[in-house]
């Protein structure tokens, strides 16, 4: 794709504006917070701040249908043959069932171990209580029924990477059976299509530090910085989970990539930072994309393999999903035998693939599953008070998760060339 725009000097003033941001934006949330006379005008406050937060996440979705759909078709044409897409997507499904698989185990571990909803003096919510979360379509049938778009442009318009992903799948596997001149010409235009959204990318991501301040002055604003000591135990919990796998994500990049994983997590100390406070995997997308082609990463390789991870390689999500599911287990006092709690990891890992897109999607993973065990749905009203802070972890985790993968995959190709 080319030279983009910016360097190091760039790269590292955007990440000081995006801190300073951070910090901002909790003293100023905790300001408003203290001065709002109540509830209701504490979340008023926190609308004004919403507005901008979702002025800068409509401008991301606004750039991320084309974006996926761009380098997707590129880079599988680029491929030549349905022999190297086929090996390219099973290495990375591979890697995606191994890193789903630790980070539910690991979130299994950890709720077993701290225990956070034992002992929880919390009153539960009235048995007819609603998380209004929909939930009753989210089935294996449903999923697969929907992987295929009735219409690109109606895909494209909801957003709906999954569908996005599957059309370019083809559309991108004709282009590179074709070989004549014109198939040539539309993927030179393609490409030359990416690259002006990129440019529409640069520009977005100025209104980044904005959007983060916006952000984090909103959930502070509403909520306080108590909420954070109420749940303390859980939200440590949590974090000491998503912390080990960390450890365990790099562990296997190392194993592939040697001394330039430290290169890699430089690279994407950016999308993490935008990332964790906006909760957003796409507000991060665009900057992923940059930041592992400065890697060395081929575009074909970025194109495809990143995009698949958005719908399928959600590892902050997994471990919360197994963290949240037994945490409400925990505060009924409902009792799970290891072995329901490993039928319900199973259950959760089919359940969450290419639910990417839905508004608050792990929520909605854990509020279908929970009935099949016997579990109250209503349990979810214990932690949604702290899911955005819940949440800014899991996403960042998906961030990385995602990196590595895409990075390691294309090592294993010989699609890579170090950074000097």
């Amino acid at each position: 794709m080319g030279e983009r725009s910016g360097g190091n000097a760039k790269n590292q003033q955007n990440t000081r504006w995006i801190l300073l941001a951070l910090v901002l934006g909790v003293a100023v949330g905790y300001a408003c917070h203290t001065q709002a006379a109540d509830a209701k005008a504490a979340s008023e406050i926190a609308g004004y701040f919403n507005l901008v937060a979702d002025i800068f996440l409509r401008l991301i979705k606004m750039i991320i249908a084309p974006l996926v759909f761009g380098t997707l078709v590129v880079g599988i044409a680029g491929m030549g043959d349905t022999a190297t897409i086929g090996r390219i997507g099973l290495k990375s499904l591979l890697w995606f069932v191994f890193a789903s698989l630790v980070s539910l185990v690991l979130g299994m571990l950890f709720v077993n171990l701290i225990q956070p909803g034992h002992g929880l003096s919390l009153a539960l919510p009235d048995s007819g209580s609603s998380t209004h979360l929909k939930t009753s379509a989210l089935n294996f049938k449903d999923f697969v029924s929907q992987l295929v778009p009735t219409s690109i442009f109606q895909a494209m318009a909801g957003n709906s990477i999954l569908q996005i992903l599957v059309f370019s799948v083809f559309f991108g596997v004709g282009l590179a059976a074709v070989r004549d001149p014109v198939a040539d010409q539309l993927v030179a235009l393609i490409d030359k299509m990416v690259h002006v959204m990129l440019k529409v990318t640069d520009a977005v991501m100025r209104m980044a530090p904005l959007a983060v301040f916006a952000a984090i002055a909103s959930v502070i604003t509403e909520q306080g910085l108590g909420v954070l000591t109420v749940y303390g135990k859980f939200v440590g919990g949590f974090y000491a989970g998503l912390a080990v796998l960390w450890l365990v994500l790099i562990a296997a990049g190392t194993a592939f990539l040697g001394r330039h994983m430290r290169t890699l997590l430089r690279l994407l100390r950016e999308p993490l930072l935008i990332a964790f406070p906006t909760a957003s995997s796409e507000a991060a997308y665009p900057k992923m994309m940059e930041q592992l082609e400065k890697f060395g990463v081929r575009d074909k390789v970025i194109g495809f393999v990143l995009p698949l991870g958005y719908s399928f390689n959600l590892d902050g999500s997994m471990m919360y999903q197994a963290f949240a599911a037994l945490f409400v287990a925990q505060a009924y006092g409902i009792d799970m035998p290891l072995s329901t709690q490993l039928t319900m990891l199973l259950v959760l890992m089919i359940s969450s693939k290419g639910i990417a897109g839905v508004p608050r999607a792990s929520l909605v993973v854990v509020a279908a599953v929970l009935p099949m065990f016997n579990l109250p749905e209503a349990g979810l009203l214990l932690i949604m008070g702290v899911d955005q802070f819940l949440d800014m972890g899991r996403t960042a985790t998906n961030v990385i998760g995602n990196g590595i993968a895409t990075a390691v995959v294309a090592k294993s190709e010989n699609e890579w060339t170090p950074p000097a």
